[in-house]
């Protein structure tokens, strides 16, 4: 039985595997940081609404002691990365539309690295780069998205690209108070949008607004 693009569980699993790991390490960061915030230096441990998970991927935290959160956060972006990336290549599987099936891929190939570079010096310039992208691409699957009966996730997706579109806005003025608590909505907002997309389309979901692409030898392999 020739199986259908896009189905493979193998990578559904992979990508829920890496939420979950990705999850876990960070929990974990963030129970061994030490200190210290933007708002507060004297604070205590890593506090929600005021601390970036960026703190978490330097040597030393914010009130100067080490950090020994560090190793966690720093294997845990990448298996946020390798997530991230399986995610939008699996959506290239599903999507069967040559030009969107090629945005879909490089997207994801290239967060791969842009995600985990958020985690080094280069992490401004990253931020930018790989929200550009992963933002590119769900509004490819948003558009797709809107030409099938998922209803749910036609709401999941516009709701999503409001809060990311947001947190973005309060990152380029500045707003560190209100950015530091929409960090962590845009964050689980995004993983439940990801494993929904994961588990609930297919192929099949997109059959009939999406023009059929060449398959060729993909298709009798």
């Amino acid at each position: 039985m020739i199986s259908r693009p896009g189905t493979d569980p193998i990578l559904r699993f992979a990508v829920l595997a890496c939420i979950l790991v990705t999850t876990v390490l960070m929990v974990v960061a963030t129970a061994l940081y030490p200190g210290g915030s933007m708002l507060d230096v004297r604070s205590v441990g890593f506090d929600l609404s005021k601390n970036f998970f960026s703190n978490l991927f330097q040597e030393r935290a914010i009130n100067g002691a080490t950090n020994p959160g560090r190793p966690w956060a720093l294997v845990g972006m990448a298996f946020h990365s390798l997530g991230d990336g399986l995610f939008f290549i699996r959506m290239s599987r599903v999507i069967l539309h040559k030009h969107s099936t090629r945005v879909l891929k490089v997207v994801g190939i290239s967060n791969i690295a842009f995600n985990f570079m958020i985690a080094t010096p280069f992490h401004d310039a990253m931020v930018t780069t790989s929200s550009t992208l992963s933002l590119l691409g769900l509004f490819y699957i948003t558009v797709f998205i809107f030409r099938t009966k998922l209803h749910v996730l036609k709401v999941c997706c516009v709701a999503f690209m409001i809060v990311a579109y947001f947190t973005l806005f309060l990152y380029g003025t500045g707003n560190w108070g209100l950015l530091a608590i929409m960090q962590k909505a845009a964050t689980i907002s995004s993983a439940l949008l990801v494993l929904g997309l994961t588990f609930f389309t297919a192929a099949e979901d997109f059959e009939g607004g999406v023009p059929k692409m060449d398959t060729g030898a993909g298709a009798s392999a």
